[in-house]
This record gives C-alpha cells, sequence and structure tokens, in this order.
C-alpha cells in the first residue's frame, strides 16, 4: 500500500476479522485509525494487538451499535467534533444469517438495519467531514451472497416469512447498490466523493458463528471447507486496494477473482444484474431515506 501518513480513516466494525485487518494493515503505513464498533472491551483488544505489532500506531476506539440509529448519530456527532475530517470511510461491520429474525430498536430486520441501513446513516453523517479530504472515499462490503440477492420492495424487512439467507442476501444487495448509487449522486451532487464497492470472497471470520452457528448445516458445510477459504488478511486485501489504491475509481467493484470469487488473486469483482438497475437503486436509496429519516444534501455545487 502506499503511504497513508497524515490520512484519516473510519472503520466499522474493527475489533475482529477483516475490519481489524484493515485497521492493522492501514495503521502499519501511517494513517490515523478509527474502530467503529459495540465492544469497548473487544475495542480495547484490538488496540493493544495493532500496537503490539505496529508500536507507532495511532489508532482509537469509538463505541456504536450499527443497529440503532441513534447510536450511528451519536457516532456521527462526536467524529464531526473530534476529527479534522474523514479521507476514508469502510463500511465494513455486518451479520449474517441469524436464525431467528431480530428487530432493530428502530423496527427494522437487523441484517438489514446492521448491514446497510446504519451504513447508509453513518455515510450521510461523516459527509461533512468527508467532504474535508482532499481525496474521500467510501468503501462498502458486499458479498458473494449478492448472485442470490434480490430487493423484496414488498416487504424489505421480511415481516411476512423471515429467511435468514434471503434476507442476507438482499442487505449486500443493498450494500452494493448503495455504493453504486453514492457515485452517481456525489458525480450529480458535486460531495468529491470516491465510492467503491468489495467484497472477501469467502473469508475464515466470526460471521458464521455469529450468524447461523457453527452446529448448524449452514455452519457444518463452511467448517469442511475452509481450508479452499480466505484467511481474515487475505479478505481484506481488496478493501485495502479500495481505499488506498490510485488508480481506483469510482463506482468500481473488487474482490478475489478465483472459482465463483470464493478466494484467489484480486480483480474485478463480478456485478449481478439486480445490482446494475438504476431505477431500483434510486427507489431503495429513496425508501432509506424516508425508513431511516436521513437526508444526504441535494447539491453542494
Amino acid at each position: 500500500m502506499p503511504s497513508q501518513k497524515d490520512r484519516v480513516f473510519v472503520i466499522t466494525g474493527g475489533t475482529s476479522g477483516m475490519g481489524y485487518e484493515d485497521a492493522k494493515a492501514l495503521a502499519a503505513v501511517g494513517a490515523q485509525v478509527v474502530i467503529a464498533a459495540r465492544n469497548p472491551e473487544r475495542g480495547q483488544e484490538a488496540i493493544d494487538r495493532i500496537k503490539q505489532e505496529v508500536p507507532k500506531a495511532k489508532v482509537q476506539f469509538e463505541s456504536v451499535d450499527l443497529s440503532d440509529l441513534s447510536s450511528v448519530r451519536e457516532l456521527g456527532q462526536r467524529l464531526r467534533t473530534t476529527l479534522p475530517r474523514v479521507d476514508g470511510l469502510i463500511n465494513n461491520a455486518a451479520i449474517m444469517a441469524p436464525p431467528e429474525r431480530g428487530t432493530s430498536p428502530d423496527g427494522l430486520e437487523m441484517q438489514f438495519a446492521t448491514n446497510y441501513a446504519g451504513h447508509f446513516v453513518l455515510t450521510a453523517e461523516l459527509l461533512p467531514l468527508l467532504r474535508k479530504s482532499e481525496s474521500p472515499r467510501v468503501v462498502t462490503l458486499s458479498s458473494i451472497a449478492v448472485h442470490q440477492g434480490s430487493l423484496h420492495f414488498d416487504d424489505l424487512q421480511f415481516t411476512q416469512k423471515y429467511v435468514p439467507m434471503a434476507a442476507y442476501a438482499q442487505s449486500k444487495l443493498s450494500c452494493l447498490m448503495f455504493a453504486f448509487e453514492l457515485q452517481r449522486r456525489s458525480d450529480a451532487a458535486g460531495w468529491g466523493i470516491r465510492s467503491v464497492a468489495a467484497h472477501p470472497g469467502v473469508a475464515v471470520t466470526e460471521l458464521v458463528a455469529r450468524g447461523p452457528g457453527l452446529d448448524s448445516e449452514q455452519g457444518r458445510q463452511w467448517s469442511s471447507n475452509r481450508e479452499h477459504f480466505q484467511t481474515a488478511a487475505q479478505g481484506a486485501i481488496p478493501t485495502l486496494y479500495a481505499a488506498t489504491a490510485q488508480d481506483v475509481q469510482g463506482g468500481a467493484y473488487y474482490g478475489p477473482k478465483g472459482p465463483r470469487e470464493i478466494a484467489g488473486p484480486l480483480g474485478l469483482a463480478t456485478v449481478p444484474a439486480a445490482a446494475r438497475d438504476t431505477a431500483a437503486a434510486a427507489r431503495l436509496w429513496t425508501l432509506t431515506e424516508e425508513t431511516t429519516n436521513t437526508r444526504f444534501p441535494a447539491s453542494t455545487r
């Protein structure tokens, strides 16, 4: 990676897995890193581990519950008060396929809230800080699950019938469409943001254990095939490239290029047809603004 000295990054879910690897790698090349996650104890443990490997690391923890939009707004307010700007926002945190449908404090299905809506609101909250950067980037994490995903506009919150992986795939498709739509709106309104999407393939993290569980059918399949998967550090490479490489174009999507994009060398990821539907993306954006009571500025020109 090129030096990130004096650049400021905010990473959600940076206490473990790929978010932790993002934080450590960026700190190692001189960035100031803010880890935003739920658990302060795990946050301090992550900081301690990073500083063991990178003694001069500039890394701090900020508490946020992405499923609770009031918590997201409180984080935005704190960061607008304490940070000079944000050069890179990495929308990384996620939950996957909990067996029972959960509801966020705002009445949203938990995967939709945590993976997508919380990041939508956080990006809006940090837009003033992003616009203070000379070259701001927003990197939003998607998943190979988007190829099985669709937007259930008749029931976005899965209130009628909850299907765990379908809800996960919808949330990650929403993330991918958000990344593309953010670039289109930035171009139209003059926000100056480079919005990029990335996915890790399949990486060995805590996502399955904390979601469907290792004793589930999906967990057993995951455990029996994990030698073919990426490590968390390998899974972080597309995100780090999207966040730092000089030749990255806004609206691009990066991931591993091996069979089924599960693992392999870095490249441009395959975009499913659903994510290319600009009308659906605009509709989702408007619905999300209404659902979360959040508005991006119409123009800054």
